[in-house]
């Protein structure tokens, strides 16, 4: 660790290039750059250690980025909602419950979901965590070797496809000399361990062919959990290995492996979270819970074709197989069109993005286009079978019955786009660009019976996405930006299956909710730190809603008109050499604009009316933080995390309330020769609040709350060597 951080310049994309030492240059987004900052001329991305550098000024639009040790710091390094608090815009919960991931959104977009995320698109190492149907998940995600995670929001998520509120992208940290070794655990509250470790090097500098670069990581999590009925384990591995063919090309190896097995605790009602918040009637009644394998690997190829032009190629597969035992009564589980309550699911997913930048002139106005081709496929193995065997006349819950659900279901995207830089003025950028993405979804039932029809069918989308941004550098550390893009969001494969008229095949009348955003955003270097502030406005259009609920099926519709607008603000400032001081603001103001039915033949109570807020959304979050964080000895740190309430419904009949939390670390690290030794320890919810931590949104059973721990604490060490 330095005295003084520096961080970079950059533009988010999902492929970059591995170069060494202090300049790294990438196949990106079309950047606007200050005054003197060369990359102004161009979407290749000049990755520059500029002295007090900050990451986010040059970039025309609303983004964020946490560098790993930040994000890692005297903390479990489990979840990714550890170290994002500082991020504006981005609201992200540990739902206290490993079966069913984070609960994540941008600007509102995501809430909807269940489980996993939808509504942004997650990238690990150019690998798309989300799979073409807008479906993604976090839990691949290795914290213990990120270099940096990059949320990008707004407008310019329209270049990364089927998505609305924006991008999140995690880059793992790339091998460098000297080799290095490290080893950590973590113990804390509820039985919860964390062991990993990680090596990491080089051969050479990487300039010359042959140089070869690595890093290498794995971890085991274990606990208890907070809740009863919702322990957990993970194992997680990753690899980065990377090899200058020549002196024009390189190649990236990336490899990834996770293997998840949870206890499922369910939502809560109102009363049942304020009699016990730690209960779980219904995980204990129906052993309900869910395993997860995954693998998957890429490899990038970059090469310099010559001074002006210059290719990328990202290509990746993985394979995903997921089971899961659900809370539903042998009842209805009987009904002839229930798919059971326990879903085994097997996922092949792969892709390739071939990426083309040219750099020129038209006239006296420097201009650079970038062109590519984005495929990637899914096929998927569904199958459901009832959650208990019958003896003697009653179920015996957690056991795999008859089968109840079998269908093979195949998904595809292709997207070409197009975007382009033009620095028009010293001061003034114009940024452009059009993505035209066709989302494909054919489904072939096998489990066809009296009562339960056909389910087979297929559907596909198209949409033009067009981006624009203009850039205007007030002073070098001062610019001015206004942003407009549209956003497109599919229905997910879940979503579409069932339709709400109760007649078998997909529900193909469902449409694709579109976005526009209009963003208006400042970016100012005050010192060693930076302040932004962004307003922002998305219209939506056919936003998906639930149709009914209904012998075990779950249909959707498009409800109409919703609006997101606010206010996003930060503040990132390190004073005095080792103090750091980060600040966040969030308002958003996400409600309906008509109003709603969900099945098209609601009474007059049943109508969510225009201006209800949309549900899981919260209208005010706040943070700040204040570490301090010499090279060696002592350190500490204090943040504070506000959550303002959050409806549970579209009637907006059940809401969490507002609260507010602490957390206090402290830690003290030493450094002899080629060691380095760090202890911490942390405690988290200080004072003890009792708080809803996420919302199960419109759930049917009003079953929304999933409580977060009380006061909680825990502590580790790291421990490293160079070998030089």
């Amino acid at each position: 660790m330095t005295p003084l951080k520096t961080k970079t310049a950059f533009l988010l994309t999902p492929m970059f290039l591995l170069q060494p030492a202090t300049l790294c240059i990438a196949q990106s987004a079309p950047l606007a750059a200050g005054p003197g900052a060369k990359a102004s001329q161009s979407t290749t991305i000049m990755v520059i250690q500029r002295p007090g550098g900050l990451s986010e000024l040059y970039t025309p639009a609303s983004v964020s980025v946490v560098n790993g040790e930040d994000l890692r710091g005297d903390r479990p390094r489990v979840n990714l909602s550890e170290g994002l608090g500082s991020v504006p815009g981005l609201q992200i919960q540990n739902r206290q419950n490993y079966a069913q991931d984070l609960q994540l959104s941008v600007r509102g977009f995501g809430s909807r979901s269940t489980y996993g995320v939808s509504g942004v698109r997650i990238y690990v190492d150019g690998i798309p965590a989300t799979m073409p149907d807008g479906q993604g998940q976090t839990s691949n995600i290795d914290l213990n070797s990120v270099d940096k995670i990059e949320v990008l929001r707004g407008p310019y998520s329209a270049l990364y496809g089927n998505a609305s509120g924006g991008v999140v992208n995690v880059e793992s940290q790339t091998g460098s000399q000297p080799d290095t070794l490290e080893a950590g655990t973590y113990y804390g509250s509820y039985g919860t361990w964390r062991n990993s470790v990680k090596a990491s090097g080089a051969t050479g500098d990487g300039t010359r062919a042959g140089d070869v670069n690595y890093s290498v990581s794995a971890s085991r999590f274990t606990t208890q959990g907070y809740r009863d009925h919702s322990g957990a384990q993970k194992n997680l591995g990753n690899a980065k290995l990377g090899v200058r063919l020549d002196d024009a090309s390189t190649l990236t190896l990336m490899f990834n492996s996770l293997s998840v097995d949870a206890n499922d605790p369910g939502g809560l009602t109102e009363d049942e979270w304020h009699d016990n918040p730690r209960q779980s009637p219904r995980g204990e009644q129906y052993d309900t819970r869910k395993s997860i394998d995954q693998t998957q690997a890429g490899l990038r190829y970059q090469r310099q074709m010559s001074d002006n032009d210059e290719l990328s190629v990202m290509a990746y597969h993985g394979e995903r197989h997921t089971t899961q035992y659900q809370s539903i009564p042998m009842a209805t589980q009987l009904s002839p069109t229930q798919s059971g309550g326990v879903i085994v699911l097997e996922r092949k997913y792969q892709g390739i993005d071939t990426r083309w930048k040219h750099e020129g002139s038209m006239g006296p106005v420097p201009v650079t286009f970038t062109g590519g081709l984005d495929y990637e496929t899914m096929t998927e193995r569904r199958q459901g079978f009832e959650n208990f065997i019958e003896q003697d006349g009653a179920p015996d819950y957690g056991e795999k019955g008859d089968q109840r659900r079998n269908e093979k279901n195949r998904m595809w995207n292709l997207d070409p786009y197009l975007q382009t830089t033009w620095k028009l003025a010293p001061r003034w950028t114009l940024d452009a660009g059009l993505r035209y993405s066709t989302v494909n979804f054919d489904s072939h039932d096998y489990y066809i019976t009296a009562g339960n029809g056909n389910d087979s069918g297929s559907a596909r989308y198209h949409k033009l996405l067009p981006m624009g941004s203009l850039n205007y550098a007030l002073s070098p550390g001062w610019n001015l930006y206004f942003s407009a893009g549209r956003g497109f969001e599919t229905p997910t494969i879940d979503e579409l299956s069932y339709r709400p008229d109760s007649l078998p095949g997909l529900n193909t009348g469902l449409k694709p909710t579109t976005s526009d955003t209009f963003e208006l955003g400042t970016k100012k270097r005050i010192g060693n730190g930076l302040v932004t502030a962004a307003l922002f406005q998305t219209n939506t259009d056919n936003e998906l809603v639930v149709a009914q609920s209904l012998g075990g099926r779950t249909s959707y519709t498009n409800a109409g008109k919703t609006r997101r607008r606010g206010v996003e603000l930060s503040l990132d400032q390190q004073f005095a050499l080792n103090w750091q001081l980060k600040m966040a603001w969030t308002l958003l103001d996400a409600t309906y604009r008509n109003d709603t039915c969900g099945s098209g033949q609601c009474s007059a109570d049943e109508v969510v009316p225009a201006g209800n807020r949309l549900p899981g959304i919260a209208r005010n979050m706040g943070y700040a933080s204040l570490q301090w964080l010499p090279e060696q000895g002592w350190h500490a740190g204090a943040e504070i995390r506000y959550m303002s309430d959050i409806q549970a419904n579209d009637a907006n009949t059940a809401q969490a309330p507002a609260y507010t939390v602490t957390s206090l670390d402290t830690g003290y690290r030493f450094i002899w020769d080629r060691w380095s030794l760090d202890l911490f320890s942390r405690v988290d919810n200080l004072f003890d609040r009792r708080y809803v931590g996420s919302v199960i949104v419109n759930e049917g059973n009003g079953r929304y709350f999933e409580p977060s721990p009380g006061r909680n604490w825990g502590g580790g060490l790291n421990l490293a060597y160079r070998f030089e």
